[in-house]
């Protein structure tokens, strides 16, 4: 089975989160994932790679997309989110690891008070791929 392939190419890697464009398709968001901290469960974005992805029924999220065989990692999913910083550094999150996708960059006052770099627009940016993908799995390329 020759799977469909969908893109991310990060594109900035800050404390306050590593952002991404994906293509799906025509079709084009932003994500928003953890910092890079050495792969390190609930703190860290996944390695650089190719996933599986299937659709899997989660019981906070309900139908989400879940990247199989993450080296280390499980129960990664593809999911709305806003903040994706590094909590141990102060900042928020909405992510343990997973992928957000949303459709604007932007900057959302955080727990602290303090404006943070932000992902917009988000659960709007996930209805759209959801009907993309169409319930069908797909590849993940990561770069």
């Amino acid at each position: 089975m020759d799977l469909r392939k969908v893109y991310l190419f990060r594109t900035r890697f800050e404390d306050a989160g590593t952002f991404g464009l994906v293509q799906y398709g025509s079709n084009f968001c932003r994500s928003l994932e953890l910092p890079w901290r050495g792969n390190i469960r609930t703190l860290s974005c996944i390695p650089v790679g190719d996933y599986e992805c299937r659709l899997i029924r989660s019981p906070k999220l309900g139908s989400v997309y879940g990247l199989i065989n993450v080296p280390g990692r499980t129960g990664i999913l593809i999911h709305s989110a806003n903040f994706g910083g590094d909590r141990l550094l102060g900042y928020d999150t909405h992510l343990q690891g997973c992928i957000a996708l949303y459709e604007r960059d932007g900057a959302l006052r955080n727990s602290h008070g303090i404006m943070q770099p932000a992902g917009l627009i988000s659960r709007p940016a996930v209805s759209k791929f959801m009907q993309w993908a169409d319930r069908k799995p797909f590849v993940l390329r990561i770069m």
